[in-house]
């Protein structure tokens, strides 16, 4: 099906919002202290989406939101670009026979920014702070019953129940580090305390404007800190933050497709992959407020009232692969027979509806995520060609996650990231998933869950079988997933991040 020639002419203003999840004043430009026709950098100046609630590394987020706590704090474990984990602040682990049992051997040369020692009692109060402090990814850290010190340098992480992703974790949001003594202060929430290669210039750096680092002195590991000034200028407006790198103000920074053509113009280096997908979550499975939806021929006949080959080439001009299912090729999960399992079937969509009882009773609301308002409007377009009525909402706001989580959305339009197994289903699948706020489950579905939990060396191929049982029920209706669109000057390498759509900090280094 072809887009009308209105909504497909206004398609390509979609924001890079899509392709996640006001110019910063004063200071020098990019790569300020470069001697003049020389690539050789001592600044490297970042175009980031939006500046943060809070420093607090509880209150850490993950993907591009991760990036901006790693300029001040070090995680437990570090994550390479491949996705392959190392020593960072932990030099070594180890599960005991049962995997209820992680014990972490720690450095012992690290300082937090306030003088304060990196030790094991500072790991525990980290992690117990985090556990306590409602942060957004709090239940990265659900399984953990405890914290043990067993030394100055060593921690045991008693868990309830194995955790698969725990060492993954570590290398997230739960794995950083902060000063005891500022943990959940006021004052941490604006200034950072980590023990990472940057550290704060308060003077310089403006709320909702540019956050700027220097380089730490005495800093442990002289091979992450590659710069002697980092920047984070947000830009919240994609062309804002095309005009900011093509003139030099900005060295790289997200893009969408529309965009990306004119850093493209101006010789900017383009690197690109996949991490998250695009597409409904049909929330109330179980009709607690939309009955329509607890039927399975309703969310089957939305997933069939798409053309995802045409939404992808006229609103995302090609960047991206149709899809329609959740779980991604990086995850183990991922199944070839379920990337076209809902083909673009309007009369078989129609029929379904007709079968459901169901037909001309189809309306549901979703919230507009910022940014995808022209996409939404286009797949509003589609639903109404088989008779489903879908009513775009107010925008997502700063209460969005509260707001999902109280079910306040019975369905919703987003971009979600397609981790690991266990990862994903703690995301999107299992019964303390976010984005699953209805608690939506069968035994069946749980047995399978189980069995990814305990699968080990296996987990990605046990994974597919919830993979096939969440396509086939139809709890999402995918879309595709999105090319993540990273552009950047030539004084900077980047190396992409697998499964972030934005390179982790450590990732740039001045060019050659």
């Amino acid at each position: 099906m072809k887009l009308g020639p209105k909504a497909a002419a206004a398609a390509i203003v979609l924001s890079a919002s899509l392709a996640l999840t006001a110019c910063g004043g004063g200071g020098a430009g990019a790569g300020s202290g470069s001697t003049a026709g020389s690539k050789t950098v001592t600044a490297l100046t970042l175009g980031t989406l939006r500046d943060l609630t809070s420093w607090d590394p509880a209150q850490a987020h993950v993907g591009h939101a991760l990036q901006p706590y790693q300029a001040a704090y070090d995680s437990l474990i570090l994550r390479e670009p491949d996705g392959k984990l190392s020593p960072m602040l932990a030099t070594a682990w180890k599960y005991n026979d049962t995997n209820t049992k992680l014990t972490v051997d720690l450095r012992t040369d690290v300082t937090f920014s306030d003088g304060a020692k990196f030790d094991a009692t500072a790991a525990k109060a980290n992690m117990d702070h985090f556990k306590k402090a409602n942060g957004p990814q709090m239940g990265q850290l659900a399984s953990v019953s405890d914290v043990a010190v067993v030394d100055a340098d060593t921690i045991d992480i008693n868990l309830s129940s194995p955790e698969p992703a725990l060492e993954y974790f570590l290398s997230q949001a739960a794995g950083l580090m902060g000063s005891p003594a500022a943990l959940g202060t006021d004052a941490i929430k604006t200034v950072p305390v980590g023990s990472g290669p940057y550290v704060m210039d308060k003077a310089a750096s403006v709320k909702d404007s540019q956050s700027v680092f220097t380089a730490r002195e005495g800093y442990w590991n002289k091979d992450l800190q590659k710069f002697k000034k980092l920047t984070l200028k947000i830009l919240l407006d994609p062309t804002a933050r095309t005009n900011a790198l093509v003139s030099g103000q900005i060295d790289a920074t997200l893009l969408d497709p529309k965009n990306g053509k004119q850093a493209e113009g101006a010789k900017m280096k383009l690197e690109t992959n996949q991490v998250d997908w695009s597409g409904l979550l049909l929330l109330d499975r179980d009709g607690t407020k939309n009955p329509a939806l607890a039927n399975l021929k309703v969310r089957q006949a939305i997933n069939h009232a798409f053309d995802r080959k045409t939404i992808l080439d006229q609103v995302m001009l090609g960047q991206g692969t149709p899809t329609t299912q959740p779980f991604g090729k990086d995850s183990g999960a991922w199944s070839e027979e379920l990337e076209n399992y809902y083909s673009y079937d309007p009369e078989k969509a129609k029929q379904l509806l007709k079968e459901s009882g169901f037909e001309g009773k189809v309306s549901f609301e979703v919230p507009t995520l910022p940014g995808a308002e022209t996409l939404i409007s286009v797949l509003k377009q589609q639903l109404a060609d088989v008779g489903i009525t879908l009513n775009p909402g107010a925008a997502i706001t700063n209460t969005f996650t509260s707001d999902v989580a109280a079910q306040k959305y019975p369905a919703l339009f987003f971009n979600l990231f397609q981790g690991q197994p266990t990862v994903a289903i703690d995301q999107i699948v299992s019964t303390k998933a976010l984005y699953n706020p209805f608690k939506t489950t069968t035994p069946e579905l749980e047995a399978k869950i189980a069995a990814v939990r305990t699968g080990g060396a296996d987990a990605g191929k046990l994974a597919q079988e919830v993979n096939k049982y969440v396509v086939e029920q139809a709890w999402f209706a995918p879309l595709f997933r999105v090319n993540q669109m990273y552009y950047h000057n030539d004084k900077v390498n980047v190396t992409p991040q697998v499964q972030q759509a934005v390179p982790s900090i450590y990732n740039y280094s001045p060019a050659k």
